[in-house]
């Protein structure tokens, strides 16, 4: 599965519009994929909308990206977007393709975003190594992904729902504590360079 994480950075007070607008572009007739994340920042970098949006194929992500390049409203944001970023990735192999919450039964309404650096020849031990840790800590609270870039530096990005903020604090420190998480290895494979954004779920998310 691959997957495109675009960042919309708004004005203050248009991401309730703006979410609305995502959804109708996302749904154009000349639309490839679907959409399946709209959230709002909420910790990290303010004012920004990121939207996920899933393919079945490399080249319906491509195609999709040039339709997103070359349009003149740009997810029906072009006239209030002060910028636009779009990355793209793919899923593990070992994931199940997301899916939105009314049939994954994954639901937030608080998501947070990670993104970790990897070091050189990492990409595959990291991907194997989550494969043995992730179900345990799938179990405390669900991984929505784990995606690698397909551009710009190695890096990985990994999304985690959760129902508050303070259900996020202790599952983190209950996977921990019972030794299931981070994967043991995994930290060596990976560089300094690591964020981490709390975004909400907007209303026209199917990811909620």
């Amino acid at each position: 599965m691959y997957y495109e994480l675009a960042t919309l950075t708004l004005p203050f007070g248009t991401a309730a519009q703006a979410a609305t607008s995502v959804k109708t572009f996302a749904s154009d007739a000349q639309a490839r994929g679907a959409l399946l994340g709209c959230w709002f920042t909420d910790i990290g970098v303010l004012n920004q909308m990121l939207v996920l949006r899933g393919f079945d194929s490399l080249a319906d992500l491509q195609a999709e990206r040039s339709r997103t390049q070359h349009s003149s409203d740009p997810f029906g944001c072009g006239a209030v977007a002060v910028s636009m970023e779009q990355h793209s990735y793919q899923g593990f192999p070992w994931m199940a393709p997301v899916r939105p919450s009314a049939e994954s039964g994954i639901r937030g309404p608080v998501y947070e975003i990670r993104t970790y650096g990897i070091r050189t020849g990492g990409v595959q031990p990291t991907i194997d190594l989550w494969a043995q840790a992730v179900p345990a800590r799938h179990k405390v609270s669900p991984c929505v992904v784990a995606m690698v870039a397909l551009d710009g530096p190695l890096r990985f990005t990994n999304i985690w729902a959760y129902p508050s903020l303070q259900a996020r604090s202790q599952a983190r420190a209950d996977a921990v504590a019972q030794g299931i998480w981070p994967p043991k290895g995994g930290p060596a494979w990976l560089t300094t360079d690591m964020t981490s954004t709390i975004a909400m779920a907007t209303a026209t998310s199917p990811l909620q």
